[in-house]
């Protein structure tokens, strides 16, 4: 059965997108058929893989009904749904549509067989695109910035994602919670790892993933990090998470 997840923070700069790109990549190095969506109208997942704005087989069409789309192959076990900025007017121009909230469902539907894992890149936002990520996934992972204010805003998305299985999606389910540009150094991420764990407790990961420049720099290559650099802290991290998520499984 394929496992989807919904990659989800309505705060910017965590490192969602980069965790998108390489649990991705870390799935398909262990032989998993992997599909991401990029779902963020920045559309940076898509331009850290060389995919420009020009690609014409796209989500934003495919939400609109124009056609099924037909995922990029990065390599035979990942592929690919870039967004173009266009996505940024989705919400406004799917207001008057049947069920709206399901349009990626029914995509999903249609294309997951081919699939082991999905991984979605939700926009930072809590609005219809998230809504239908969250309607479509079975699990959510939530990326957590080192900081104070991040873990404050931790709150309403567990507000969202119970109202979305009340309303739209029974199955949906927090897979966890982990850590980003961790420095184990400063007492602050210490104690926001003591927070989260007292929260959560078995939701949080055991791996967090370290500050690390080189996690900056690949996506400006158009590189994941195992590429980039693959003994850096960074892709150690990412390894350790995918082997970890994929354990639970």
């Amino acid at each position: 059965m394929t496992k989807v997840y919904a990659v989800c923070n309505h705060k910017g700069g965590v490192g969602k997108t980069t965790s998108v790109l390489n649990l991705g990549v870390g799935f398909s190095r262990r032989r998993k058929k992997t599909l991401l969506i990029d779902l963020d109208p920045q559309s940076n997942l898509s331009q850290s893989m060389g995919l420009d704005e020009h690609f014409d087989n796209n989500i934003y069409g495919a939400l609109k009904g124009e056609y099924q789309p037909e995922p990029v192959v990065v390599n035979k076990n990942l592929h690919v749904i870039p967004a173009i900025l266009d996505l940024s007017g989705a919400e406004l121009e799917l207001a008057a549509v049947p069920a709206r909230e399901l349009l990626l469902r029914e995509i999903i539907e249609k294309t997951s067989d081919s699939y082991d894992y999905i991984v979605i890149d939700c926009p930072p936002s809590l609005g219809l695109l998230t809504l239908n990520a969250l309607a479509a996934a079975k699990s959510v992972i939530i990326p957590v910035q080192s900081e104070y204010l991040a873990v404050h805003g931790l709150k309403k998305i567990m507000e969202t994602i119970e109202i979305v299985k009340k309303r739209l999606n029974s199955e949906l389910e927090l897979e966890g919670l982990f850590l980003t540009q961790y420095d184990k150094r400063k007492v602050l991420n210490r104690d926001i790892r003591e927070t989260v764990a007292e929260a959560f407790g078995a939701k949080v990961f055991q791996t967090v993933i370290r500050d690390n420049i080189a996690l900056a720099e690949a996506p400006v290559s158009q590189m994941d990090i195992y590429t980039y650099k693959k003994n850096s802290s960074g892709a150690l991290d990412y390894a350790s998470l995918t082997k970890e998520i994929l354990q639970k499984n």
